[in-house]
């Protein structure tokens, strides 16, 4: 009989034997020392698109990056071929640190995170004036996630000659945050385009908005000097010439340091994995009024020190009515 416990010894230890040769497994991974930094421009099917010095290289993730994906905007180290060309193949062999992740759920009540894009400066919110009609419910949820991912949110309103901004922006005035009109009179003259690039100078700026808003056709505007620069490699980075983003996409802003990501229309903008208390860093007038908040406040409750200090005039209480509008997108649905 076979023995166990304290009695064991090694000959009555089982050893699985090793199928693929006399080498031993091993967790020790390598360093890829040779590796070489490049920057995700647009994931496709598992293939992904890495800016390298000046060229495109294609490459897939190695098995030993496990169930961790890189996203559009990550910094990445790739070994294999990197020249370039077509039919070659590069590894993404380590995902680099990232400053910001801008993330979204597809509902409410969906737990499951999905990455927008990594290491993002800006969020350009994209809304038309009219045709279609503004949303502001979608507006205050891209607010909260730009806000929770320390992003800095931009307004983009286009379609001025449909409908005057005057009362949108009215309701965001209490929050400061920085905004372009345009109409497509100035988008096709130029002068709207001129306006929207010193917002993005030396940044790199996500867009989103709702389908139909302009967003795509703002962007496109934005990177057409980029366009007629380098066709051969704009067919990869933009989605073969379609006029409709399915996949988020980055592309240099010409005569400037800075990028632009161009990502599919969003029906919806689920808010699931906000924390209010990252959220209120955007408001530091009103943050340090919350030391004297119960544990887990919510910022609308009875007992809510806010309250307090904005009556004792530390802040515009028009300032606290936007926080609160905001926090609670979280517990509404869009359309309420």
């Amino acid at each position: 009989m076979r023995r166990y416990g304290k009695h064991t010894d090694e000959d009555d230890i089982r050893q699985r034997p090793n199928r693929k040769g006399n080498r031993p497994r091993t967790n020790i991974r390598p360093k890829h020392e040779e590796a070489v930094e490049g920057m995700v421009v647009t994931v496709d099917r598992g293939r992904l698109t890495c800016l390298v010095d000046d060229r495109l290289v294609t490459a897939m993730k190695a098995r030993e990056l496990g169930r961790k994906a890189a996203v559009v905007g990550d910094r990445v180290a790739i070994v294999g071929d990197l020249s370039g060309e077509k039919d070659t193949l590069a590894r993404i062999v380590r995902i680099e640190p990232r400053s910001s992740v801008l993330r979204r759920t597809a509902d409410d009540d969906d737990p499951y995170e999905r990455v927008v894009v990594a290491n993002a400066d800006q969020l350009a919110i994209v809304t038309a004036l009219a045709d279609p009609e503004p949303r502001p419910r979608l507006i205050d949820r891209c607010l909260v996630a730009a806000y929770d991912a320390g992003l800095e949110p931009l307004l983009v309103l286009t379609k001025s000659d449909l409908s005057p901004p005057d009362e949108l922006l009215e309701l965001y005035g209490a929050l400061g945050v920085p905004y372009v009109v345009t109409s497509r009179e100035e988008l096709e003259s130029g002068a709207a385009v001129d306006r929207v690039r010193k917002q993005l100078d030396g940044k790199v700026t996500a867009f989103v908005g709702h389908s139909g808003v302009g967003k795509t056709t703002l962007v496109n505007a934005l990177v057409s000097q980029e366009r007629r620069r380098s066709t051969g490699h704009v067919n990869a980075v933009t989605g073969r010439g379609r006029h409709t983003t399915t996949s988020a996409r980055a592309i240099p802003l010409p005569g400037s340091e800075g990028w632009v990501i161009d990502t599919p229309g969003v029906r919806s903008f689920g808010l699931h994995h906000v924390d209010p208390s990252r959220v209120i860093h955007a408001f530091p007038d009103l943050e340090p009024g919350t030391e004297g908040c119960p544990r887990a406040c919510s910022h609308d409750e009875p007992d809510c020190a806010l309250d307090q200090w904005v009556a004792d005039g530390h802040a515009d209480p028009a300032r606290l009515y936007s926080l609160r509008r905001l926090l609670a997108t979280r517990e509404r649905t869009e359309g309420d």
